[in-house]
């Protein structure tokens, strides 16, 4: 359990596999779908997934240069964690009463 907190565990990482699941995004279509979290964190939170290699970076050589993210097969293998944490975030955000 350790190991898997210490790669998926960070403030937005989860949220970022969890957009990504639909398709690659670019930069700001992934910032925009994340919510509330700074370029600077997002930036963060994608290079420690690259490294863990949970997300792959494309850089395709145009002019001005389009930078897309996708999920490896390693990420894609969340799918299923995703899901049992958004099913089990939205009871709890029922339970309390918090408007998810």
């Amino acid at each position: 359990m350790e190991v898997a907190i210490a790669v998926v565990g960070g403030s937005w990482k989860m949220t970022v596999v969890k957009h990504l699941l639909g398709g690659p995004l670019r930069f700001n279509a992934l910032n925009r779908a994340v919510g509330p979290v700074t370029p600077r964190v997002l930036t963060r939170q994608l290079r420690d997934l690259e490294a863990d290699g949970v997300v792959h970076r494309e850089v395709f050589p145009e002019v001005p240069p389009r930078v897309e993210y996708s999920l490896t097969p390693l990420g894609e293998s969340l799918a299923g964690l995703v899901a049992q944490l958004d099913t089990w975030g939205g009871a709890y955000a029922n339970r309390l009463g918090l408007v998810r």
